[in-house]
């Protein structure tokens, strides 16, 4: 594998968790054991389920698992950016996000340490080459495929998934986003970091995963995380709009 074994740079996998402890024991070693110059980092919003004692025993035994736990449900952005500033002091050449619930598959990682080589930020993509989702009810997808194609009318961002969540960067482009400036969550999170990433100049590319609904443990998917994206979108094009005037 090239990328983060052939001097690249270490690579730091970002994993938010909110009572995620059937999924956690299995999940960090299936990511560390796809590269030695992969670290991780757990994000927990205080789960009740003590999902965080449980990657203390990992922390414990190696200095690959790094945790972060908060007083309680912050969200998803706000435990993204917390990740991305703490990879950010310590050095990483490449930043990951990633879901804790497998329907982000790790052995997809190489994958992308191999694409990042030739770009700035990397995108799994569930809707290049077909559309490659299992498990979904069809109204769930639906509405995510939809509501990429509505976010390229009103964007013109070049991507088939800018609400997918499974994404590598260069530490390059989150130095050059003001992470203060990011308050959103969920799909509306990615779509802002995504775009403002490509309004930066920063080279976007998308390859193609396999995305799996969860094996274990409740979605955390709302109304309100679909309103908050909508709202993005009209903010965002709303910006680019003013920024030409």
């Amino acid at each position: 594998m090239q990328g983060a074994d052939s001097g690249g740079g270490r690579a730091l996998v970002i994993i938010p968790t909110y009572n995620e402890a059937e999924n956690i024991p299995r999940l960090i070693p299936a990511v560390l054991s796809q590269a030695p110059a992969i670290d991780i980092l757990i994000v927990d919003d205080g789960s009740p389920d003590g999902t965080a004692d449980l990657v203390r025993q990992f922390e414990t035994g190696s200095h690959r698992v790094h945790l972060i736990v908060r007083a309680g449900k912050m969200g998803l952005g706000t435990a993204y950016v917390e990740g991305f500033r703490f990879a950010i002091r310590n050095g990483y050449a490449f930043v990951f996000e990633m879901d804790a619930d497998f329907s982000h598959d790790p052995a997809e990682i190489p994958n992308y340490l191999r694409a990042v080589e030739q770009a700035d930020l990397v995108i799994g993509s569930r809707y290049t080459n077909g559309v490659r989702v299992l498990n979904w009810p069809i109204n769930r997808l639906l509405l995510s495929y939809f509501a990429n194609v509505y976010t390229r009318f009103m964007l013109g961002l070049p991507l088939h998934d800018a609400t997918g969540g499974f994404k590598c960067y260069r530490r390059t482009v989150l130095e050059a986003i003001d992470l203060g400036r990011i308050h959103s969550n969920g799909y509306a999170f990615q779509i802002e970091m995504s775009y403002k990433a490509w309004k930066k100049g920063f080279r976007l590319t998308e390859i193609p995963i396999v995305f799996h609904d969860r094996r274990s443990g409740q979605s955390k998917m709302s109304r309100a995380i679909v309103y908050e994206a909508i709202f993005m979108l009209w903010k965002l094009r709303f910006q680019s709009m003013m920024n030409r005037l």
